[in-house]
This record gives C-alpha cells, sequence and structure tokens, in this order.
C-alpha cells in the first residue's frame, strides 16, 4: 500500500500547511486528600459536589505548545469534606500553520478535550485508590465553554473601566 506512513516518522503536514500534532501526555501534578478518611461517618453517602476546570496553556519551543487542564473536585458530606482531588494534565502539542484565532481555538478547546479523558481517569484512580466510591467526571463541551470565555471576554471589553 503506497499510502501506508512508515514506522517511526510523524505524518506529513496536510496540503494547505498546518499540522497538529499530539507529542506526549503527562500527569504534570495530583493530590487527593482525605480529612477523615473513607470512614467518614454518615447514615448514607450522598455528597455535595464542587467541580472546577481550568486551562492555561505556554510555549515550549516554536509551534510547540504545552496545555494543562487542571480539576479540581472536593466531596462533602454534611459540613465535612470527604475528600479533596486536583489533577494537573499536561500535553504537549505541535501547532503549526493555523492562523492566530485557529490556534487560540486548538488551544483552547481542541487540546482541553484531548487532555480531559485522561484527566478523568487520574481523578477516578485516585478517588477509588482513597477508599471511596467511585466517581466519573461528566462529559465536558469544551467547544462551548471556549466560545463562552470569549463572549464573556467581549463583553468585559465593550463595558466602560470603572475608577
Amino acid at each position: 500500500m503506497a499510502d501506508q506512513i512508515p514506522t517511526g516518522t510523524a505524518p506529513a503536514p496536510d496540503q494547505t500547511g498546518q499540522e497538529l500534532v499530539l507529542q506526549n501526555i503527562y500527569v504534570k501534578d495530583a493530590s487527593f486528600e482525605a480529612p477523615t478518611g473513607p470512614n467518614i461517618q454518615v447514615t448514607e453517602w450522598n455528597p455535595q459536589f464542587n467541580l472546577n476546570m481550568n486551562t492555561t496553556a505556554s510555549m515550549m519551543a516554536e509551534s510547540v505548545h504545552e496545555v494543562v487542564l487542571t480539576i479540581t473536585l472536593e466531596a462533602k458530606v454534611a459540613d465535612k469534606v470527604a475528600y479533596l482531588v486536583e489533577v494537573k494534565q499536561g500535553g504537549l502539542f505541535l501547532i503549526r500553520g493555523y492562523a492566530e484565532d485557529d490556534t487560540r481555538r486548538v488551544v483552547g478547546a481542541f487540546c482541553p478535550g484531548v487532555l480531559f479523558p485522561y484527566a478523568r481517569q487520574a481523578v477516578s484512580d485516585l478517588i477509588l485508590r482513597g477508599g471511596f466510591p467511585p466517581f466519573l467526571l461528566p462529559p465536558v463541551n469544551f467547544d462551548g465553554l471556549f466560545q463562552q470565555s470569549l463572549e464573556q471576554a467581549a463583553r468585559q471589553a465593550t463595558q466602560p473601566a470603572v475608577n
């Protein structure tokens, strides 16, 4: 087959010169805290969850972006923290040949979407290893979140500054 890519080489850029290559995925940081342990004294396990997500990006080299998806999940039962887990899932992406706005969208929406399943698994593993019932993060629409952030930035830019 003439269209097979030889092992050990990266795919060639498409006809437009655009290139998007995942180079590495890694856990940059992870922590788990269970102040009272898994034996929290409750009659029924029905925690309230507080979930926060954040994405940061930085240039590591020319056209190489490090994107870090941070997920923080806190479970509370009554007024007691059952557990607090934080995972920073990192990835290196080669992004070349895209317009500035397209690169921003790739970094802000596509890359976190690639990292999310890995972060989701890391969060789940930490919770299980802590002795708590399984928890699976719900799916996330990163395109929608990215669009919301653009709209919020546009609204803030049109509001007059308060001195």
